[in-house]
C-alpha cells in the first residue's frame, strides 16, 4: 500500500525510522543522488589523457594518488548536452568491477540523510534514458532527487542494461 503523503516533511503512515545517506550531485538544475557507501572520493579531475576509440562518455584517464582512474562524463551518459563554462571538472570517485572511476558532474552538493519511507519507484514520466540508470526517487521540497544505480551508470558494451520499454 502506498502512503498518500510523500513529502519528506510529513510523517509517513508506517515510519520505520531507517535512513539512507546520499551524496548529491548537480547536472544543470537536475539533482541526483549516489549511495554514500559507493562514493570513495570527491575531487577535481585535471590532466585528462584521451582514450582513442572509447565511448563518448569516457572523457579520459587521470592519475589520482598513483591510481589510474577512468573519467566518465555523467552528462553524456544521461544524454544531456556538454556543459559550457569554467571547464572545472568536479568528480565523484567510485569503484566498479575492481576499476576506479571518476564520475564528472557539474557540482557536488551535500550529503543527505533521507528516510527510506520517502523512497519511490521511478515516475512513469521519467526520461527512458534516465530510467535505465535510476533506482528510484525521493521527493524533496519542490523537486526530485533521482537515485542513480552505480552499476547501470558504469556498465558499458555488453554489460550495459537494456533500456526499459516506454
Amino acid at each position: 500500500m502506498m502512503a498518500a503523503n510523500t513529502n519528506t516533511a510529513g510523517t509517513p503512515a508506517q515510519a520505520t525510522g531507517e535512513t539512507t545517506d546520499y551524496v548529491t550531485v548537480l547536472l544543470g538544475d537536475e539533482l541526483f543522488g549516489l549511495p554514500i557507501d559507493r562514493v570513495h572520493d570527491v575531487f577535481i579531475a585535471t590532466n585528462l589523457t584521451d582514450v582513442p576509440l572509447s565511448p563518448p562518455e569516457i572523457k579520459g584517464l587521470l592519475n589520482l594518488r598513483g591510481r589510474v582512474v577512468t573519467a566518465l562524463c555523467l552528462r553524456r551518459r544521461l544524454g544531456l548536452p556538454d556543459r559550457t563554462g569554467d571547464g572545472r571538472n568536479m568528480a565523484v570517485g567510485l569503484e566498479h568491477g575492481g576499476e576506479a572511476y571518476g564520475l564528472l558532474v557539474d557540482q557536488v552538493g551535500e550529503v543527505m540523510k533521507l528516510a527510506n519511507d520517502t523512497y519511490e519507484p521511478n515516475p512513469v514520466h521519467l526520461d527512458t534514458r534516465w530510467r535505465a540508470v535510476s533506482r528510484g526517487v525521493h521527493r524533496l521540497d519542490g523537486r526530485l532527487l533521482i537515485i542513480l544505480d552505480v552499476e547501470a551508470v558504469l556498465a558499458f558494451g555488453d554489460e550495459r542494461p537494456a533500456a526499459t520499454a516506454a
